[in-house]
């Protein structure tokens, strides 16, 4: 339980993002391109590289990232960290590959794209895919890592106040629109980030350094626990060839095809500020090992040096031992290593990643439902007949992620659960794109039964591992090997496909597909430091030392 003081802060604080929210949700910023519709779903397109940086990082670190990678950390050490470093290299093929095909189509919805590239039944599948997606992923288990925080914290049920923060983050939502989401976003990245570092130092100060962290962990035979890269067979299942074959599968999805993710790039002032962002969001990927990951690591070596103590945690079995329950690790060390004030602090943090998250995916969500779904259903439609069915396309999510909370609570690792779920959506979604934009023959009648059969497989396979003896082929192979092999045959089947249905070219999907790899490269972009060339070599660069360094 925290103090008086520090419940006060975190008050102000929610009632602040609400205000700005509302606030921005109403302001005009400059020039818009087109429609009171554009403006609400899009921001006008009028957002600069800076802010779509921030609010791409914001929507995919929520507070379920700040829990679950710490009690990953605390778990198995950095190995989790790969979900964090890896995004690096798939927003670089976001800038570089995609952006240049999602701005110049003017779409603003990645299901417009599809249906611009291949047909209207991609379209529906990919909007009915996205929205569920939205719900689950992006809302549901964000409520739940958050409803668990905020009871240990401030003492309140789970489910009374994650309703408040729902409420008053679907408020600023739902009336204010994209320039709304990204604002408030942008304040809550830098709180995010700063509250992270703030717990980091603390800890790092408590263990005395590196060198003792490390002697601590050598002494438990742990050692293996600060490499990122593990060898084939490892226990975990995260092997090098599951986090480099399989990773991809679902960080393409993720990065480059989730709508949740790509509108904030969607509403870009231009192309270059487009890809600029989506750098700059790399860069700033690079953080959450060392300020998420770490400190549940540090909190390992707290724990097993007596400095830390975990008795308030419930106690589950583990290989038949009795040990401390890890998901809330996070809150122990908040109110453990933190004076007072700070504490108060750190709860905005984790707040900030709550709200940001779930107002992304409510902005998506009403984005999806208005245009892939009632503006085909009723093509007359006005203006104001759109922003109002987005409306309340989200607060109708809002209520059914509410719902969605107790069969969530069945993984006991939250990162693990929402990553299983990813690695069987993924596989179709990631062939169609992939397909889409580098070979010329992908015909829409090969992607669309891709999409189809792809699903239906990967909710077979899904439903099977759960079902299937634990010594069983199925439930034993990785979920991230299992999203590959997804992939491959995946592959497979669009590129058969695509020969017996041979794909008809229009004058719009003819300008959709890069001739060969080298085509992106020769857009100009800004000189000098700006040239998204430049910076997608240095981020290259600067993660190949830092896998390297933790190899």
């Amino acid at each position: 339980m925290i103090s008086g003081t520090d419940i006060t802060i975190s008050i102000i604080y929610i009632l602040l993002i609400v205000t700005i929210g509302l606030w921005a949700g109403k302001r005009k910023s400059g020039p818009t391109t087109g429609s009171a519709s554009n403006s609400y779903f899009l921001a006008g397109r009028n957002l600069r590289w800076p802010m779509i940086g921030l609010a791409l990082f914001a929507t995919n670190i929520s507070c379920l990232h700040l829990v679950s990678l710490a009690q990953s950390g605390f778990d198995t050490g950095l190995l989790n960290g790969n979900f964090e470093w890896m995004a690096a290299f798939t927003l670089i093929l976001l800038a570089v590959f995609f952006i240049p095909f999602y701005i110049r189509s003017g779409i603003t919805t990645l299901p417009d794209f599809l249906e611009k590239r291949y047909n209207k039944a991609c379209r529906d599948w990919l909007a009915f895919v996205s929205i569920i997606s939205a719900m689950v992923i992006h809302i549901g288990f964000s409520f739940l890592a958050g409803g668990i925080v905020l009871e240990t914290l401030f003492g309140i049920h789970m489910y009374v106040s994650v309703i408040v923060i729902a409420s008053l983050t679907g408020l600023y939502t739902i009336i204010g629109g994209l320039r709304a989401v990204v604002v408030t976003e942008t304040v809550q990245s830098i709180v995010l980030i700063a509250g992270a570092i703030i717990i980091s130092c603390f800890a790092w100060n408590k263990i005395g350094g590196w060198s003792n962290m490390t002697s601590i962990l050598a002494a438990e035979g742990n050692s293996q626990k600060l490499s990122m890269i593990r060898p084939l067979g490892d226990s975990s299942g995260m092997s090098w060839m599951a986090v480099f074959f399989g990773y991809p599968v679902l960080g393409i999805w993720y990065w480059c095809a989730d709508q949740t993710i790509v509108q904030r790039a969607l509403g870009a002032k231009d192309e270059d500020n487009a890809k600029v962002g989506a750098l700059f969001c790399g860069f700033i990927k690079i953080l959450p090992v060392f300020i998420f990951v770490l400190p549940g690591l540090i909190a390992y070596t707290l724990f097993k040096s007596g400095k830390l103590d975990l008795h308030s945690l419930p106690v589950i079995m583990q290989n038949g031992v009795a040990a401390p329950d890890s998901k809330g690790i996070y809150t122990v060390m908040i109110t453990q290593l933190l004076p007072k004030g700070l504490v108060g602090l750190l709860a905005a943090a984790l707040l900030s990643g709550l709200m940001s998250q779930i107002a992304g995916a409510l902005n998506a969500i009403s984005t999806l439902a208005s245009y892939d779904i009632y503006k085909r259903i009723k093509p007359t439609v006005t203006d104001r007949q759109l922003v109002t069915a987005g409306r309340w396309s989200a607060a109708i999510a809002l209520a059914i992620s509410l719902l969605l909370l107790p069969l969530l609570n069945k993984y006991t690792s939250l990162f693990e659960g929402i990553n299983d779920i990813i690695a069987h959506i993924a596989p179709p979604v990631t062939c169609v794109f992939l397909l889409g934009i580098f070979w010329k023959k992908a015909s829409g009648k090969a992607a669309q039964y891709t999409l189809w059969v792809g699903s239906l497989l990967g909710i077979v396979v899904f439903t099977a591992g759960k079902i299937a003896d634990s010594n069983s082929f199925i439930a034993q192979v990785p979920f991230m090997m299992m999203a590959f092999y997804l992939f491959i045959t995946c592959v497979i089947l669009q590129v058969i496909l695509s020969y017996v249905f041979p794909v008809q070219h229009n004058a719009a999907s003819s300008t959709l597909y890069w001739h060969n790899i080298w085509q992106p490269l020769g857009i100009k972009g800004w000189r000098g430091i700006g040239n998204y060339r430049l910076l997608s070599v240095l981020l290259l660069l600067l993660m190949t030392i830092l896998y390297w360094v933790f190899r």
